[in-house]
């Protein structure tokens, strides 16, 4: 009887012991993820400010969407910056990548901590340190024009609704450019060096190994990072909501993020809210999906 048990024992953990040890995950994710999720798309369908007040509307909420002024200035801002910031980022990010993987470049591990660095910082502690940089006639950036130019002492970065946009296009370029030309360091390295010796005695120039050996040796890991900056470019908020306070002046700082923060915690439209949030992924999904397919037909 005890062999049995044993056998019965061992039989019971070698085929539900992965179960069991799958079940804090289990209950993380349906607590943290699939119940928000299941919860934000049928409020996405419903008027609300609170769980005792729930009225189910339909598609009126995206209905509305559809006209609201609102939210299409916040998608022209969060698509403007994304194209900008992304077409800047990723070339400024390959080309110091290429600069600090040359050998005869001395120091190379301080110039990569030195690139790198801005990311480490955050997001919230940029948005407050450049609020001090940029404050007109006192702040650093404008002193450092003034001294070099003789011009620039009372720009108003933060103030002006035509500054805004270039204002957070250049800190997130200061910001993710070092993040992203770690990427390209790695892909760089990985590219047969084998290739380049081929190139150079086929007489090819530097740019001529640069457009057919070095590129498609990135590519990958290029449509990657262009993928996941496109991402986080849509997903824009800490930076504007912490530097203007807000969505600046003629809302030009106004994202679709903040603009679902505001709806849903300021306004307390959790409804109107849900829906914003349920667009912003169809769009992110959408974008994504293209910008997969387009790497994949240029194969």
């Amino acid at each position: 009887m005890s062999g049995n048990i044993k056998n019965r024992i061992w039989n019971f953990q070698e085929k539900y012991t992965p179960y069991i040890f799958l079940l804090p995950f289990i209950f993380v994710f349906c607590t943290f993820m699939a119940y928000p999720l299941i919860k934000s798309i049928y409020l996405s369908f419903t008027c609300t400010n609170g769980p005792k007040s729930i009225v189910w509307i339909g598609l009126d909420n995206f209905i509305f969407l559809l006209k609201d002024n609102n939210f299409w200035t916040a998608v022209r801002n969060t698509f403007v910056f994304a194209a900008f910031s992304v077409f800047l980022q990723l070339p400024c990010s390959l080309g110091l990548a290429i600069l600090v993987n040359k050998k005869w470049l001395k120091g190379k591990n301080l110039f990569r901590f030195a690139f790198f660095a801005p990311y480490l910082c955050g997001t919230v502690f940029v948005a407050v340190l450049f609020s001090v940089l940029l404050v007109p006639r006192f702040g650093l950036v404008n002193r450092a024009l003034y001294f070099l130019t003789g011009y620039g002492l009372d720009l108003k970065w933060l103030g002006e609704a035509s500054m805004v946009m270039p204002t957070l296009v250049l800190i997130t370029l200061w910001l993710f450019t070092g993040f992203n030309m770690i990427y390209f360091i790695a892909a760089l390295q990985s590219v047969d060096k084998g290739l380049y010796e081929a190139a150079e005695i086929d007489g090819a120039s530097s740019f001529q190994k640069f457009l057919h050996v070095t590129l498609p040796g990135i590519k990958p890991v290029a449509v990657f990072v262009v993928i996941m900056s496109t991402i986080g470019s849509l997903q824009l908020f800490e930076l504007p909501y912490v530097l203007l306070g807000g969505p600046g002046p003629n809302q030009a700082g106004l994202t679709i993020v903040m603009y679902l923060y505001q709806t849903g915690f300021e306004t307390g439209n959790l409804g109107y809210a849900s829906a914003i949030g349920w667009v912003l992924v169809i769009i992110i999904m959408s974008v994504s999906l293209f910008q997969l397919w387009l790497g994949r037909s240029k194969k």
